[in-house]
């Protein structure tokens, strides 16, 4: 039932090492929940590190222990953090599905959704052409998931032609990158997620 659930304008499928075990996060119309810390290698050898929300009684058919490697699919989603501290928007993968397998690293996103907001395009100091997507991608009830995309090359240019409202589709992976922010009272090491897109294209 949970994998029915799963829309193709948004689908998750992780595979890697639990870097923290789950704890509760919340409860939701007497649906109990936890989160935990997915880790998954690169071929580059990075690991990004994945923050997942699943139901309670799925964390319960495993025995998990940190380092047991743990397959998830789902969807990615975002939700507005109103605390005032860290990040704004704050992304994670919504399990509809969890368990316990052997097998290499996999990291693959599809999803479908609006340009929501102005194409970035620019170049990075090696020259290498990138542009940013900010992609509002629709679910159940009328609510949507605002991701961020990074598209490369020629996928970059693609991109920056498209006007906002155009619906695009890509595949990709869901990475994280931390990074240093300044605050009044000292810099802080905060982590960023972002889908990094491997193929894309518009839908018309």
């Amino acid at each position: 039932m949970e994998q029915a659930m799963i829309t193709e304008n948004n689908r998750a499928l992780l595979r890697g090492e639990l870097a923290e075990l789950p704890v509760f996060s919340h409860e939701n119309h007497g649906r109990r929940f936890d989160t935990f810390v997915l880790e998954v290698e690169r071929l580059s050898g990075v690991r990004d590190r994945v923050r997942v929300i699943a139901e309670e009684r799925m964390m319960e058919r495993l025995d998990p222990t940190a380092g047991e490697k743990v397959e998830v699919e789902g969807q990615v989603r975002s939700y507005n953090n109103r605390s005032g501290q860290g990040r704004r928007l704050i992304i994670t993968v919504y399990a509809f599905r969890v368990e316990a397998v052997d097998g290499p690293p996999e990291n693959e996103i599809c999803l479908q959704g609006r340009i929501c907001r102005e194409p970035v395009y620019r170049r990075t100091p090696l020259g290498r052409e990138i542009a940013d997507v900010m992609l509002a991608v629709e679910r159940k009830y009328g609510r949507s998931d605002y991701l961020p995309c990074i598209l490369w090359g020629s996928l970059a240019r693609m991109a920056a032609d498209c006007a906002k409202g155009q619906t695009i589709w890509l595949r990709g992976r869901l990475q994280s990158r931390t990074y240093i922010k300044q605050l009044e009272e000292g810099s802080e090491e905060r982590t960023a997620f972002e889908i990094s897109a491997i193929t894309a294209d518009r839908v018309d």
